[in-house]
């Protein structure tokens, strides 16, 4: 079952479409507007409602396509019996809704938090179908160095059968709300964004994402980590920018120095009024800079 969108429709105004990932587990996506494919990815704990203010603004122009990870937002929330809540699969759901829906090239990524990773993973094997990125907040790598994992997250992560907090009492989204925005958000925002996660079973993945958080060999998603964090040069050819909040108790300024280091051309905007949920600080000026950076880097521009 999924939540009531009715009392945010104001704010998403979209019905969505519904894809069978397997199994009979659907997953919710958004597809609207018409000509170059965005395909936009968000994060733990979040869902397609992050981006509603980039969809409402480029829609006019671009091919927006939005899915809800499964157990986020409008999509369906099973159990660990149905799906298997792990990066690999989120790659190869994102691959079979583009397959779907016929996006063969020409595709800009717009990636926050685990987004990042999961539009990473897929990009790395589907560098000619990719023509820019965006990024937000994210990473394409692990743990940059002298970085260690905040205690918030650690106890997730480390001790992953101590689930009362995230599953029983939302902590994660709710702790979310109140420290990844630097600005407050409305009262209807909030309830935007905890109303996907009302009960136990509806937070399966935002413990499972945690979870999968990949810090060494042995862990199930570190290889696939590693294999991005390798290969990043290959972005070369490929035009980036980067979206940065400033006050970002994650994702800091440590994995900004990774990105320049490892993506030296990429374009950086640091907003320094800004945290992890940057498209809810700052969504006018970022709006206007994706405008522009989409325009700059036409299909044409590429060999």
């Amino acid at each position: 079952m999924t939540f009531d969108i009715a009392p945010f429709r104001e704010l998403y105004p979209w019905q969505g479409h519904r894809l069978d990932v397997g199994g009979g587990v659907r997953l919710h996506y958004l597809d609207e507007g018409a000509g170059e494919p965005l395909v936009m990815l968000h994060g733990n704990p979040t869902w397609s409602f992050y981006y509603r203010n980039l969809v409402k603004g480029l829609a006019g122009r671009y091919r927006t396509i939005v899915p809800d990870h499964v157990g986020m937002g409008l999509s369906d929330k099973p159990g660990d019996d149905r799906y298997e809540y792990t990066l690999e699969r989120r790659v190869r759901d994102l691959d079979l809704l583009l397959s779907t829906l016929e996006v063969k090239k020409d595709i800009t990524l717009v990636l926050h938090d685990w987004g990042g990773m999961i539009g990473m993973v897929w990009a790395m094997r589907n560098l000619e179908r990719v023509k820019r990125i965006v990024l937000f907040n994210t990473a394409g790598f692990g743990l940059p160095p002298d970085r260690i994992l905040p205690w918030q997250i650690g106890v997730i992560r480390h001790l992953p059968r101590f689930q009362l907090p995230v599953r029983g009492f939302n902590a994660f989204v709710r702790g979310a709300l109140l420290g990844c925005a630097k600005k407050p958000l409305s009262p209807l925002v909030k309830k935007a964004y905890l109303a996907p996660y009302d009960s136990w079973a509806n937070r399966i993945a935002v413990q499972r994402f945690v979870e999968d958080i990949p810090l060494a060999p042995g862990d199930r998603s570190f290889e696939l980590v590693d294999e991005v964090s390798r290969n990043l040069d290959k972005l070369a050819a490929i035009p980036v920018f980067i979206g940065w909040g400033a006050h970002d108790f994650v994702f800091d300024d440590h994995f900004l120095a990774e990105w320049r280091a490892k993506v030296p051309h990429a374009e950086v905007k640091y907003f320094e009024d800004a945290g992890h949920y940057v498209l809810e600080d700052v969504h006018d000026a970022i709006l206007p800079l994706v405008e522009d950076f989409l325009r700059r880097h036409p299909i044409e521009a590429r060999s």
